[in-house]
């Protein structure tokens, strides 16, 4: 297996448990009094290092738009504006999240990230855009995450993600069934080993 490969798996991996640790049931009642947009909750490794809500004076389509800004110096770890929902609709799909995008002067990275999480909780699938990062300052850019949703999957996890400071806005968020000719982006979290070493010269 290359490195890359165990590197991304390790990363999801711990990625998918902040994101669960620091997301109890009982965060979607605080929005009220945090200002979050209704349906959404504050999460993360480090969701106190960040400010997160509505904007109503930044918006790529209608009045408002989400937004994850840094609020300490150096932030502690990430953190995710995001939500979670059933799966029902979209069992035995592939499914195509999309949102408009802008950010403004990220030191570390942004992205948009989804999760397929099954019924035992374990995450069947994951994308954070990692490996395809937006950084700096960008304008508002369409950004797309695509999954296979499992026929036994219970919900679906997603938002945006910000690790380091700066300030990232989402708006638009869609979802839709695409056919097998859309290639996902994410990784399935349950991928079988190699069967023997590959790409030894690392020419592929």
């Amino acid at each position: 297996m290359r490195w890359s490969q165990r590197f991304r798996r390790t990363v999801v991996a711990v990625a998918v448990t902040a994101v669960v640790a620091v997301a109890p049931s009982t965060a979607p009642a605080a929005s009220a009094s945090s200002g979050l947009p209704s349906g959404w909750i504050a999460a993360g490794s480090a969701p106190r290092d960040f400010d997160m809500g509505a904007d109503q004076a930044v918006a790529h389509g209608g009045k408002a738009s989400g937004f994850i800004r840094s609020k300490a110096p150096k932030p502690s770890g990430f953190g995710t504006l995001m939500q979670m929902c059933k799966a029902d609709h979209y069992r035995g799909q592939r499914v195509r999240m999309s949102a408009w995008v802008k950010s403004e002067s990220l030191t570390g990275w942004a992205g948009v990230w989804m999760r397929v999480d099954g019924e035992d909780g374990k995450a069947l699938a994951f994308d954070n855009m990692q490996s395809r990062p937006i950084k700096g300052t960008t304008a508002w850019t369409r950004q797309e995450v695509v999954l296979d949703v499992a026929p036994n999957a219970k919900n679906l996890a997603f938002g945006i993600l910000l690790d380091g400071t700066g300030a990232a806005w989402i708006d638009e968020v869609k979802f839709e069934a695409v056919d097998k000719s859309v290639a996902t982006t994410g990784m399935a979290t349950g991928e079988e080993l190699a069967a023997e070493p590959t790409n030894l010269d690392f020419e592929k």
